[in-house]
């Protein structure tokens, strides 16, 4: 509708959401289709609820006749196969599942509704036919027969072009579950996996879910849009490099700062009191003022290095030599900073200083009790 609508008519709020969607453009053809044919839904909420708000829905953006059914695809009662080319689903994770009624064409080792629905779309996509579906971690990674099986089948048998992993929160308060978007393709050949480890989506990860400036979804758009836009990776592969050049030197005089303030930190502990422990103090406190404004020019390179970092692609290779693991945290490959330590004579002379100390102090002890 967006794309068959004169640009003149169409508005766009600050969320970028467009408005009249009116569809001037289409033809009469295209028209009778979208009414009649394009959309299609299934729920079977006790109560018809979101049956009732989809319908809704349907009808306030101009299908005048929803399509949308009371039913339990996972049932006899639905039979249909090969007939989508697209399929969007976020089935219920821990749905009760009527092993009666259960349909005959899906596999009878489990009952667990997410494993499940993954069988039912795969026998409801026409060869060729695309599916984003959003399920619980435990699909990626679970080690049942069941779930592994279902994970072997769409990555062996069809395409699985990506899998977004999403940070535990994004469903709040209804669920805290960590998940994942899995998107695949019916029938076509596995080569290679695009992976996309999301941190942020644009609100809080509490019950509260308020706005928040860090929102990795236009980057998880834009850099799908472009997995196999040979100039667009060489450009982000660039800027990384580019950033890695710049926040290293930062690093490095950070190390530094870290020895100053453990250096400094020992030294206040063993100040006598009085004008040294009051330098020993100040000097410790201005190090640490200029840590912060170092950690400050750091964190907006480190993240803009960790957000060029989220996507990877692993090749079905690998996924198949570790059971056909999905997770993304077992692929990903996470620069870690280096750590500061002590060198061990360092350490060693400290201790030795601690310990005339305290012997300083036990022998001053011994004259206040004589």
């Amino acid at each position: 509708m967006e794309r068959n609508t004169s640009p003149e008519i169409l508005e766009y709020d600050d969320e970028g959401v467009p408005h009249n969607l009116i569809g001037d453009l289409l033809d009469d053809e295209q028209r009778a289709f979208l009414q009649n044919d394009a959309l299609r839904g299934y729920d079977n909420d006790s109560g018809m609820t979101m049956l009732r708000i989809g319908a809704m829905n349907l009808m306030l953006h101009g299908i005048e006749n929803p399509r949308f059914f009371y039913m339990d695809t996972l049932s006899k009662d639905f039979t249909q196969t090969r007939e989508y080319d697209v399929i969007l689903m976020n089935p219920p994770f821990k749905g009760a599942v009527d092993k009666d009624d259960l349909s005959p064409t899906l596999p009878g080792n489990t009952r667990r509704s997410e494993l499940l629905f993954l069988h039912l779309i795969l026998r409801g996509l026409d060869m060729g036919g695309r599916c984003a579906v959003i399920v619980p971690d435990g699909v990626l990674f679970g080690s049942s027969r069941a779930h592994r099986a279902i994970r072997e089948k769409i990555i062996e048998e069809n395409r699985l072009d990506g899998v977004v992993s999403m940070p535990a929160g994004v469903f709040r308060p209804y669920a805290g579950v960590s998940t994942a978007v899995l998107l695949f393709t019916r029938g076509a050949r596995t080569d290679r996996i695009w992976f996309y480890d999301m941190a942020h989506d644009g609100f809080s990860l509490d019950d509260k879910r308020q706005p928040v400036p860090e929102n990795d979804i236009p980057d998880i758009l834009e850099r799908w849009r472009n997995r196999h836009d040979a100039d667009f990776q060489s450009q982000r592969a660039a800027r990384l490099e580019a950033l890695r050049r710049e926040v290293a030197p930062l690093k490095a005089r950070r190390l530094e700062l870290q020895a100053d303030i453990n250096r400094l930190t020992f030294e206040k502990a063993i100040a006598p009191e009085g004008e040294e422990a009051k330098d020993a103090n100040h000097a410790l406190d201005a190090v640490k003022d200029v840590m912060n404004e170092l950690e400050a020019q750091i964190a907006p390179l480190q993240a803009h290095i960790d957000q060029l970092t989220r996507q990877f692609w692993v090749t079905k290779g690998q996924v198949a030599a570790n059971k056909h693991d999905l997770s993304a945290s077992r692929y990903r490959q996470v620069e870690q900073d280096e750590v500061y330590y002590e060198s061990p004579q360092t350490t060693m002379d400290r201790l030795l200083v601690l310990e005339r100390a305290m012997a300083d102090e036990v022998r001053a002890l011994e004259r206040l009790l004589g």
